[in-house]
């Protein structure tokens, strides 16, 4: 059996770490190196960063802050937020990142999917879907959640492993900093019917959150940002309590 990962989330604006609430009402969480490090001395899996403003503000990602933290980790690293090209996902590739992340490029152009599959390998191509349930169905958004679509989670997710995604970082806005657990239903509905691996993504207050999540849906890994970034769970107390509960992770060494 496949281990469940850890992964924290540095969410960056402005060379910050932030953390809001339904994808709003950010607050500064620290210092996107100084949290990297601390969540690698920890044990985590995997780290991820979204530079969550720059498909908004229509620029590229932080590169020089992607190579900072890269020099600092010895762990898989997914760097997201205003890639559109094959040519951007080179260069935060050259930067350190170990995945890409993209999001509202690829449901504009879903055939960058491909493109970044057939040059870097579909380890490496990870599909990031924000998702809100709205008037009885889960739908995707875009532009770091400003921007409804009218397309169906479920089915942009079997799209997108069709064209080359290799794994689904999937965000329920609906319980995104809301710290009552991650969305169970479409989680479990998309981590179901794909072959690849979810990462289920909003929600995670407590450590049953991950617990139920594990439990109770296919999901391979659980994200987490707020609860890691104010000290409210750490990633070893987390670990244990999961290996507990009969929850394959892996060891902490510190």
């Amino acid at each position: 059996m496949l281990k469940k990962r850890i992964i924290p989330c540095l969410d960056v604006k402005d060379g910050r770490t932030v953390k809001g609430t339904n994808f709003i009402d950010l607050k500064d969480a620290g210092d996107p190196v100084e949290l990297a490090k601390k969540y690698v001395e920890q044990g985590a899996d995997e780290l991820v960063f979204l530079d969550i403003t720059a498909t908004i503000e229509g620029r590229k990602t932080f590169v020089r802050l992607v190579e900072r933290i890269a020099e600092e980790i010895n762990i898989p690293f997914t760097v997201g937020g205003g890639i559109n090209s094959l040519k951007d996902a080179e260069t935060v590739i050259r930067a350190g990142a170990d995945k890409v992340s993209v999001n509202s490029a690829a449901v504009k152009n879903p055939g960058l999917i491909s493109e970044i599959a057939a040059d870097f390998g579909k380890q490496c191509t990870v599909v990031a879907i924000d998702t809100k349930y709205v008037d009885g169905v889960w739908q995707v958004f875009v532009n770091g959640g400003r921007i409804p679509t009218s397309i169906n989670t479920l089915e942009w997710a079997i799209t997108a492993e069709k064209l080359g995604a290799g794994e689904i970082l999937l965000t329920s806005m609906n319980n995104d900093g809301v710290r009552n657990g991650f969305a169970i239903d479409i989680t479990g509905d998309v981590s179901a019917v794909l072959n690849i691996p979810v990462i289920a993504s909003g929600g995670a207050g407590k450590a049953e959150d991950f617990f139920d999540i594990f439990h109770n849906t296919k999901a391979s890994a659980g994200l987490a940002a707020g609860i890691f970034h104010f000290g409210i769970m750490d990633i070893p107390d987390l670990k244990n309590f999961l290996r507990a509960k009969s929850i394959a992770v892996r060891t902490v060494n510190i």
